[in-house]
């Protein structure tokens, strides 16, 4: 979703909007093909708001890895304290705790 969602700001910027979006929605499709059996298969494993939690992490890791690589914009102390409250939402969701908020 990452390069469907932003890859178009660096190398299609002069096209037509439309013919972004198709492209986007191409490139989107392909990533749902993945997505949706992925979470059908860990839904067995995890819960619902663990596997969010692991999706949200995998965006941000490679945001930031498309974000250095692609856009060329460098990683801050914003995205790594960013990437901390992942780690910490992670730890939270994934801790075995008995009793709810």
């Amino acid at each position: 979703m990452t390069f469907a969602w932003y890859g178009h700001l660096k190398d299609l910027k002069n096209s037509p909007l439309f013919i972004v979006i198709i492209i986007s929605w191409g490139i989107a499709f392909l990533e749902y093909c993945f997505q949706v059996p992925a979470n059908r298969i860990g839904i067995q494993y995890f819960s619902v708001s663990q596997l969010k939690v692991i999706q949200e992490i995998l965006a941000m890791l490679v945001f930031a890895g498309f974000s250095v690589t692609y856009l060329k914009i460098p990683i801050t102390r914003n995205y790594f304290i960013a990437m901390m409250l992942l780690a910490g939402a992670a730890y939270f969701i994934f801790k075995d705790s008995k009793g709810t908020i």
